[in-house]
């Protein structure tokens, strides 16, 4: 599992119980349509990392400093102001199609950041998903 010198380490903590507890019921709605999304895209159950993330699947990083830890492989987080997902965007552009088409979003150190559903293209952030989850999971 997770080493125990990384900050953020799976729990847990019921990741349901958390959604139902987001203040804000627009959030709260687009959060449990973004985990319909995660859990039928990746066929995995959610998991909550730390007391603010949800992740769905597991894979082992190593890093070339000789780093190693487990990692979810997607996730995604109700911040105060966004929705934060945590979805592998490198610096490769792979993701630049779907990001062109998905709507109003902002990106930033391999997440996607938006305000609200209503603001995106729900068939291309289900795409960007599945593409993520598919580039992302252990090799």
């Amino acid at each position: 599992m997770a080493n125990a010198n990384n900050k953020t380490q799976i729990t847990e903590a019921s990741a349901e119980d958390f959604l139902n507890a987001v203040a804000d019921e627009q959030q709260r709605a687009d959060s449990f349509k973004i985990d319909e999304i995660m859990r039928r895209v990746t066929g995995k159950k959610p998991k909550m990392w730390g007391p603010g993330i949800i992740g769905y699947g597991l894979r082992h990083l190593k890093y070339d400093s000789g780093r190693e830890m487990d990692w979810m492989v997607i996730g995604f987080s109700p911040r105060k102001g966004n929705l934060t997902l945590y979805v592998g965007l490198g610096s490769d552009n792979s993701y630049d199609d779907q990001l062109e088409r998905l709507g109003k979003h902002k990106t930033g150190k391999g997440c996607l950041y938006i305000n609200k559903l209503s603001n995106i293209d729900e068939a291309v952030l289900e795409e960007l998903i599945s593409a993520s989850f598919s580039q992302n999971r252990e090799r």
